[in-house]
């Protein structure tokens, strides 16, 4: 049970920071190309647009789902999920198997 938890722990510590790091990296793109246009930036949301990045993505989580009829729709959704399993699987730490 512990060894679950702090495995969850170990992952949040790595990705956490990640997801961050990509958020305000967005938000400084925006701002480099806003300025390079000659215009006004994100800042709608929030203070000078930090909050910009987050809902950027709850409007990709609420956003209605297109599925193709003519789709396999358990492998339309597990596809992407096995690509990231398999992507992820190149970082496992060797010591735990």
């Amino acid at each position: 049970m512990f060894k679950v938890l702090y495995l969850l722990l170990e992952v949040l510590v790595v990705v956490l920071p990640v997801l961050l790091a990509v958020a305000f990296m967005t938000i400084i793109e925006r701002k480099q190309l806003a300025a390079m246009q000659r215009r006004v930036g994100p800042n709608q949301v929030g203070y000078y647009g930090v909050l910009q990045p987050f809902s950027d993505a709850l409007k990709l989580i609420i956003k209605e789902p297109v599925i193709p009829s003519q789709s396999n729709k358990v492998l339309f959704y597990l596809a992407p999920v096995i690509t990231l399993f398999f992507s992820l699987l190149g970082w496992k730490n060797k010591s735990l198997a």
